[in-house]
């Protein structure tokens, strides 16, 4: 077990081997799910022992929260500069390409996200503003203080695109083509909120 540890201290630096970790839990979750994935499964990937990752991570919702935490992260930093856009339309227009970049950047991690439940649990114990950055870019969407469409329109705009931006079905499509197609059905799910609006 030492010696594993050691593999993986000697591999450069330590922030290259979480990464690699990272990566490597990624791939694997999506292919067998979090709960399908055992530390030892990421282990044997990454050539080392179990011990080796438990130097970086001491449990798998440990590592299932650090494989979240890029994009939660991004989310959160969206809103925050979405708010300080104070023209409304210019400011949808912030949030909507900021949101389908975020979803073609993270294709892997919001198709886990969409489908697995393991990864839910992660965000919700590792990010408790999740629902505060939900509500936060709803509002941003469609305002302060939204009818029952706006809030439906938001709720799907925000659902559709990270279903549709994850899809396994769209795994081969360019980054590129996708969120040109997703930024163009966003833009015309908001096209007339957003004109009513601004």
């Amino acid at each position: 077990m030492a010696a594993g540890t050691a593999e993986i201290r000697e591999d450069t630096a330590p922030e290259k081997t979480r990464t690699r970790l990272l990566t490597t839990a990624l791939r694997l979750f999506t292919e067998h799910g979090v709960e399908g994935t055992s530390l030892q499964m990421i282990a044997d990937a990454l050539g080392v022992t179990k011990a080796a990752v438990y130097y970086h991570f001491k449990t798998k919702d440990e590592i299932a929260e650090a494989v979240a935490e890029p994009g939660m992260r991004e989310l959160a930093a969206l809103v925050q500069e979405g708010l300080k856009v104070r023209r409304r339309g210019a400011q949808i227009d912030f949030v909507l390409e900021g949101f389908v970049d975020l979803v073609v950047r993270h294709r892997s991690l919001v198709a886990l996200f969409s489908s697995d439940p393991g990864i839910a649990r992660a965000l919700e114990r590792g990010f408790h503003t999740s629902v505060d950055m939900k509500e936060g870019l709803i509002t941003l969407f469609v305002g302060e203080d939204p009818d029952v469409s706006g809030v439906i329109t938001a709720h799907v705009l925000l659902t559709g695109l990270a279903l549709t931006g994850g899809a396994p079905t769209l795994a081969d499509l360019d980054d590129e083509t996708l969120r040109a197609s997703l930024l163009e059905v966003g833009r015309k799910l908001l096209g007339r909120r957003a004109r009513r609006i601004c």
